[in-house]
């Protein structure tokens, strides 16, 4: 009698599924991929089983870059981030309960343009930016109060360029640039 050969690469969760759906999304965005391409892709992604699958499907697209994007979020309680530290490309906050402290004024930006999506059911979130960063914030949803900006005074407007988007559900949204 024959054996059926195993397949021994292992099952694919959800989370490994939308890391390589968000990857394919990334190389279609960044020009890599025609229309037609990204529905293939997708669909090989989608209907892949094992790792190995998933790995033969996302094998044409250009490299992760590691450091562009990166999550922070707690369940309950502060997020804090000041001082000297580095701001990815894109940065996605997420706090279900508890407020949110962003000062970017001593921060290092990787790129001139940074995407801040929030994700903050309750608590508030107080951001100040450099003195000299552009801001867009008109695609933040906000479900119970409006969200207060304080523009610099003197500003050369030669800075980072910032877009804040989200959802902020029972808490405010405050966006200052630092004094100096």
């Amino acid at each position: 009698m024959t054996s059926v050969p195993e397949d021994r690469s292992p099952a694919i969760g959800d989370v490994d599924r939308n890391a390589a759906v968000e990857r394919v999304q990334a190389a279609y965005t960044g020009g890599y991929l025609s229309h037609d391409e990204l529905e293939l892709q997708l669909h090989q992604v989608l209907a892949a089983r094992t790792r190995q699958d998933l790995e033969v499907a996302v094998a044409a697209l250009p490299a992760e870059q590691p450091g562009r994007s990166s999550t922070i979020g707690a369940s309950a309680g502060r997020i804090v981030r000041r001082g000297v530290w580095r701001v990815p490309r894109h940065l996605k906050v997420e706090s279900m309960h508890g407020r949110v402290r962003l000062d970017l004024s001593q921060a290092q930006f990787e790129h001139g343009d940074v995407d801040i999506d929030l994700n903050v059911m309750h608590g508030g979130v107080k951001i100040t930016l450099p003195r000299d960063a552009i801001v867009d914030f008109d695609a933040v949803r906000t479900e119970w109060k409006d969200t207060r900006y304080k523009p610099p005074r003197n500003s050369t407007g030669d800075g980072p360029r910032i877009r804040i988007t989200g959802v902020m559900g029972f808490g405010r949204l405050k966006i200052r640039h630092a004094r100096r």
